[in-house]
């Protein structure tokens, strides 16, 4: 059964920052890349960043030099370090593998909200 566990959301001003964690399960974590995806209301979810099973990283435009995905294979984890936050980062966040198709399982995400 796919499992996949985001924590660590919250409320903070523009410039602060928030550490997103994902816990997923096995399977999905050990035998694909990984990545965060976030929605804003009113919005179509998007691709936030990605890591591949040996650490290689994409951001889209929008987060670079101010996002930082990682993941641990021992703990089949994956983290979303968010500094210099925008209120155009306000989205729920969610965790998936890279890339996902129609069918696939998603989690219950976590709220992140970015006041001016």
């Amino acid at each position: 059964q796919v499992q996949l566990v985001e924590s660590g959301g919250g409320s903070v001003q523009a410039g602060g920052s928030l550490r997103l964690s994902c816990a997923a399960s096995g399977r999905t974590f050990s035998q694909n890349s990984m990545a965060w995806y976030r929605q804003a209301p009113g919005k179509a979810r998007d691709i936030v960043a990605s890591i591949t099973l040996r650490g290689r990283t994409w951001y889209a435009e929008s987060v670079k030099g101010r996002f930082t995905i990682s993941r641990d294979n021992a703990k089949n984890t994956v983290s979303l370090q968010m500094n210099s936050l925008k209120p155009d980062d306000t989205a729920v966040y969610y965790c998936n593998k890279f890339p996902t198709s129609l069918s696939d399982y998603w989690g219950q995400g976590t709220q992140v909200t970015v006041s001016s």
